[in-house]
């Protein structure tokens, strides 16, 4: 009988100890060496950052962000197409290691996911002509602006500025870009992405940066409890924003270099 209780107390005391052992925490980053692949959620219908090409493989800024993570972790890599609506979904359950898909930052995602450095701009901003003398909100007195009506920007540009600046409302993105390029206006207020669309239509009127209103650029999401992972993607971005890879990509796919402060 004392036997059989010693016997039963060491096998109480062996699982107490396992019980009181905390589990193992899987590692993103060594799971990704090992399988030999990255798996990146990137956009399929948001140019510059990520769309489909002529020849029907996906291309952008974002596209060209997860090959130079991948190659420099040295693992093949496989896209996987999300809209805004599933990409955070596809990295919480596990469907993809990162997602790199014009990933701004705000208070609710990071209460779900953990976020990079930046490494490419993202913003609304009132733009015009190279040489238009606009610099401040002030500025804008006096001028005409196109904004799409209801749009973000709209709100944005509507509460700062001046009384007798004129904001001229379209309904459509494209409606408010046609008024610009055909000199219907003197500024136009939009997202810088989609002043890589106005260069592309019309290189002798591309719009250039005037007044900011709204600053939000973009970041690789990360699952929470990767610490690695996310070290590992960090030192690969200030790496390349230091030896030129980022900045080669804002110019070729957003046709600006990379903002001093990002």
């Amino acid at each position: 009988m004392t036997q059989r209780c010693s016997t039963l107390l060491t096998a109480l005391l062996a699982s107490l100890m396992l019980l009181g052992q905390a589990p193992a925490q899987a590692n993103g980053l060594d799971d990704i060496v090992a399988r030999g692949t990255l798996k990146v959620a990137v956009p399929q219908d948001f140019p510059p950052f990520g769309s489909v090409g002529p020849d029907m493989k996906p291309r952008g800024l974002d596209i060209d962000t997860a090959k130079l993570l991948a190659d420099q972790l040295k693992v093949k890599l496989e896209l996987t197409p999300v809209n805004s609506t599933n990409r955070i979904p596809f990295l919480t359950t596990g469907k993809v290691d990162l997602v790199i898909s014009s990933l701004g930052k705000n208070a609710e995602r990071e209460k779900v996911i953990d976020f990079s450095n930046a490494y490419a701009p993202f913003y609304l901003a009132v733009f015009g002509p190279p040489d238009a003398p606009v610099s401040t909100l002030d500025d804008l007195k006096g001028k005409t602006i196109s904004v799409t009506r209801g749009a973000i920007e709209d709100i944005e540009l509507s509460a700062v500025a001046p009384k007798d600046a004129t904001i001229k409302r379209f309904e459509d993105n494209n409606s408010t870009i046609a008024a610009y390029l055909a000199g219907q206006v003197d500024l136009i207020a939009s997202g810088n992405v989609v002043m890589v669309a106005i260069s592309e239509r019309n290189p002798k009127r591309v719009p250039a940066l005037k007044v900011k209103l709204k600053d939000s650029p973009v970041y690789v999401g990360v699952n929470k409890s990767e610490p690695a992972l996310l070290d590992k993607v960090n030192q690969i971005l200030i790496a390349a924003k230091a030896d030129g890879s980022l900045e080669k990509n804002a110019l070729l796919w957003l046709k600006e270099p990379l903002p001093a402060d990002l």
